[in-house]
């Protein structure tokens, strides 16, 4: 499955559950970390985790498991696969954190390559 392939199935599972201001993130010439960031809102601790349960259950049919998964009961779930990575955070991590603004204003890495 391509990155835009597995990007657009994130968006959907996502969408699917109500997750709120999803925002990619375009990183590939940030970091090696991976190709694109996903930010999304949940709107509680439950929410966050029904996100996070949609977006696996859909990427497990699809024959993809992250990586990894962190947070859980905080506010914040990352989901990591590959060269996707998922943030699902309450909207009070997401002003604190500002994953978006953090990125979009990160200098490109010349040592990267295109």
């Amino acid at each position: 499955m391509t990155p835009k392939e597995k990007l657009d199935h994130i968006v959907e599972a996502a969408e699917d559950i109500k997750a709120e201001n999803i925002e990619i993130l375009d990183v590939r010439d940030k970091t090696s970390v991976a190709d694109y960031f996903i930010v999304c809102t949940g709107n509680s601790d439950r929410h966050v985790d029904s996100i996070a349960d949609r977006v696996a259950e859909k990427m497990r049919i699809l024959k993809e498991r992250p990586i990894r998964s962190e947070g859980g009961n905080s506010g914040w779930i990352l989901q990591d696969y590959g060269d996707i990575i998922l943030h699902i955070m309450r909207e009070e991590q997401r002003q604190f954190y500002d994953l978006e603004s953090l990125w979009k204003n990160a200098q490109s890495d010349p040592n990267l390559p295109r």
